[in-house]
């Protein structure tokens, strides 16, 4: 198959699909919401940002019967329930739900709060729980798909980074069940997990007294970019994956936790170190 026919095999498995995405007003969220649409899908956007997706919405399209946008905390269960009522009502179903809403932190347990890690937990697992288990009925009607966007730190710690980690891990292990459950009723679930991305992930990290990190530590310039995250998300989904790990290096981190754990340990502490000297947690 030629790149011009795989290209609208793709474009054509999106066209007319109703896509509904967590975390679309900035990063991935946004990113994937662009690239659905010039693929041909129908938009449900949700974040708590209704400003800045009814602007994306605007520069993407003035038809509004293609984009609904919906101001949603995923935290918030109620939040959840309207999103994916509030999406049947105005499309009539749902084929694919991308749980992509998350935050992060950075600092180390024995000095964070622990509200820190429950609102990650709040936001990143439950709120992947919340949104699925209301469009589960819909997915199951459509033969859809769900996803759920983690990262390598869904499959190996991370210093620094308990709640983040734990929350992630949650939600492998929440899909991975689903998918068993429901094998032969023709849903496809996918576990996503990008590499470090461009993003305001790390800005809004929190530190341990809840407060946000305000800064990257990173090299934004040089990593992977949210486009390239949302191209990749598409090929999973026409490809029904069941998982991808992006990058070369998270898919060896991943491949050598699993076989060499006591060596990644220490590996993954020193590259946290070395990557963060500006203001190292673990001094």
């Amino acid at each position: 198959m030629n790149r011009r026919s795989t290209y609208f095999s793709r474009s054509s498995y999106f066209n007319n699909k109703v896509i509904v995405i967590t975390g679309a007003s900035s990063g991935i969220g946004m990113a994937a919401a662009k690239t659905f649409f010039k693929l041909g899908a129908n938009l449900v956007l949700a974040a708590r940002s209704l400003d800045k997706m009814e602007a994306l919405a605007k520069e993407l399209t003035d038809d509004s019967s293609r984009i609904l946008c919906v101001k949603t905390d995923v935290s918030l269960e109620e939040d959840c329930r309207n999103l994916i009522e509030k999406a049947v009502e105005h499309f009539g179903r749902i084929d694919i739900l991308i749980n992509n809403a998350g935050i992060s932190m950075r600092a180390p347990f024995k000095d964070v709060d622990l509200d820190v890690l429950r609102r990650l937990m709040d936001v990143n697992f439950w709120g992947t729980v919340y949104c699925t288990k209301y469009a589960l009925p819909e997915i199951l009607k459509s033969k859809g798909s769900i996803v759920g966007v983690i990262s390598t730190a869904g499959y190996a710690g991370l210093p620094g980074r308990t709640g983040y980690v734990t929350s992630k891990f949650a939600i492998r292990g929440f899909l991975e069940t689903l998918r068993m459950e429901h094998l032969n009723d023709g849903i496809h679930v996918m576990v996503f997990a990008p590499g470090y991305t461009t993003s305001n992930v790390r800005n809004a990290a929190l530190l341990a007294d809840g407060t946000p990190q305000g800064y990257s530590p990173k090299e934004e310039g040089k990593l992977m970019s949210a486009e390239e995250v949302a191209g990749k998300l598409a090929d999973g989904l026409w490809l029904k994956r069941r998982e991808m790990i992006l990058t070369a290096l998270g898919y060896w981190d991943v491949w050598f936790y699993k076989r060499f754990p006591r060596i990644m340990e220490k590996v993954q502490l020193y590259y946290i170190r070395q990557h963060e000297k500006q203001d190292d947690p673990f001094k």
